[in-house]
């Protein structure tokens, strides 16, 4: 295949790679606590013709390459919703749950209550605390969780007095885009990774932060790139269409 077809085809994998990544974001835009991922492209240069061979045509031919997709952890708007469970963080830091698969984190702070007592993700996971899951009392009410994370509930019946619950399990990364994300709105984070304590980030109670996507950025991406595609189709094709030219008029010439 000639080198024209490689270089718009590598070109073309690129594009399907960021429309995919695209998709998804827009398919985010109403997730509380979504980040959007970004596509990152670099150039690859094939080996060049050795000089006994092809001398002619002995140079370097760019490819392009699907280097990774990062993560963009901007803030999302926070959105008031009045429900005490609900938590956005101001700052950097992640929510620590428990999953079947190990500690996992979280932006999304739309928590509730299971029958057990145990303050729970909209998934189901545990609500991790600095000393473990977070659990209530069934005479529990007027829960207050402050800008460090500290939850504090009025306990009893006959004689009510204040009672702490925990304090939500809020860790920061050196580096978040290590990051993997997960389904449900988790990220893991990689083997052997120690997480910190963030005494930065503020917690933001009777609130949600929601995605940082901008629907109508993604839209407008999405048709740039579709056109691009097209255009690299279009190359591709006037580049066969010449080659079926070129054979046929060879093929015309007497012998």
């Amino acid at each position: 295949m000639e080198n024209t077809l490689l270089v718009a085809l590598s070109r073309q994998m690129s594009l399907e790679r960021q429309i995919d990544i695209i998709a998804n974001n827009v398919a985010n835009t109403n997730t509380n606590g979504f980040k959007a991922s970004k596509s990152l492209f670099e150039e690859y240069l094939n080996t060049g013709a050795h000089e006994d061979n092809f001398s002619v045509s002995d140079r370097r031919v760019s490819f392009v390459q699907d280097r990774a997709a990062y993560h963009d952890f901007g803030q999302g708007p926070n959105e008031k919703t009045g429900n005490p469970l609900d938590v956005a963080i101001d700052g950097k830091g992640f929510i620590a749950v428990q999953t079947p698969q190990g500690e996992r984190y979280t932006r999304d702070g739309s928590f509730q209550i299971n029958a057990q007592g145990q303050l729970v993700t909209t998934g189901g996971n545990l609500v991790l605390g600095t000393n473990g899951p977070i659990v209530f009392q069934p005479t529990d009410k007027d829960i207050v969780i402050s800008g460090e994370g500290t939850i504090t509930v009025r306990e009893g019946i006959v004689t009510q007095f204040d009672s702490i619950r925990g304090k939500l399990k809020l860790v920061k990364f050196d580096n978040p885009q290590r990051l993997t994300k997960e389904g449900s709105n988790l990220y893991a984070a990689p083997a052997g990774t120690a997480t910190q304590p963030d005494l930065a980030s503020r917690v933001n109670q009777g609130f949600v932060e929601k995605s940082n996507v901008s629907a109508v950025a993604e839209m407008t991406r999405m048709m740039e790139v579709m056109r691009t595609y097209q255009s690299v189709a279009s190359l591709m094709q006037q580049q066969s269409d010449l080659r079926k030219n070129a054979i046929q008029m060879l093929a015309d010439v007497p012998a």
